[in-house]
């Protein structure tokens, strides 16, 4: 079975092995790289607005392996409206409360498709994903219609009723470091704290079709591959230039100076 024809049937697939075990130590360094400027941030929440303009995110988002498994679900034309670490620390890496991806998101249509990039290895013992097989054919819930969560506790700011949830079917994905999971934006999952030893480092990006409209003028994607839809008024970041001691040392950053 296919990426594309697993995705269908269940709400999500794995590449293994879809990037090397180079650039997911990039990844890692990355976080790190991160948490050194903005040590009020925690490593679960390095997202977007910390991204968009930093070379290192360009090169990964635009690496043609990724962008190869995106383009299977989206077509040729290709962004990136999202990214986002979740980057759990030993003993104490926040859990992400069940939620749909849709949920929060600006888009219209709902045409996306997340790439979980795994900078380490991700199990059940440091708070792999979990999923809900077959919720991608549930209603997409409202944000009014979800509770408020403990952010002490939990990454996001509001997550589904626990009540709501049966998880006794629930698959824990376990990655390697470098595999990507794919997942439908309506597909119910979740994350466990982090009872390990060692870190969990995961990267979401959102991938969309150039023809999706993200509705927050003043949100800006990068384009990744193929031509940008002129019927769509969507914002997109200037390529950014590599400067020494300014951005993270990274193989091949010359290329972006």
């Amino acid at each position: 079975m296919g990426l594309r024809e697993e995705y269908d049937e269940k709400g999500y697939c794995v590449a293994r092995s879809a990037i090397d075990a180079s650039l997911a130590g990039e990844m890692v360094n990355h976080v790190h790289w991160l948490m050194e400027r903005h040590p009020d941030t925690r490593p679960e929440r390095l997202g977007h607005s910390l991204l968009v303009d930093d070379p290192f995110m360009h090169r990964l988002v635009t690496d043609e392996r990724l962008v190869d498994v995106a383009e299977q679900f989206l077509g040729p034309n290709v962004g990136m409206f999202a990214a986002h670490y979740i980057a759990k620390k030993p003993h104490k890496g926040q859990a992400v409360q069940w939620h749909q991806d849709g949920s929060y998101w600006p888009l219209e249509p709902m045409e996306v498709a997340t790439l979980w990039v795994a900078g380490t290895d991700s199990a059940v013992d440091n708070g792999c994903m979990r999923v809900l097989p077959g919720t991608q054919n549930v209603r997409l819930r409202k944000r009014s219609e979800m509770v408020e969560l403990d952010r002490e506790k939990f990454v996001l700011g509001v997550g589904i009723h626990p009540d709501e949830i049966d998880d006794e079917d629930a698959v824990d994905l376990e990655l390697m470091a470098g595999d990507v999971s794919i997942h439908n934006p309506t597909i119910i999952h979740g994350s466990n704290a982090n009872a390990s030893d060692r870190w969990r480092v995961g990267l979401t990006l959102r991938y969309i079709p150039t023809s999706t409209h993200v509705t927050n003028p003043d949100h800006e994607s990068i384009l990744c591959r193929g031509h940008i839809d002129s019927s769509v008024a969507n914002a997109y970041a200037t390529t950014p230039t590599w400067v020494q001691g300014e951005h993270m040392p990274f193989q091949g950053a010359e290329d972006w100076a």
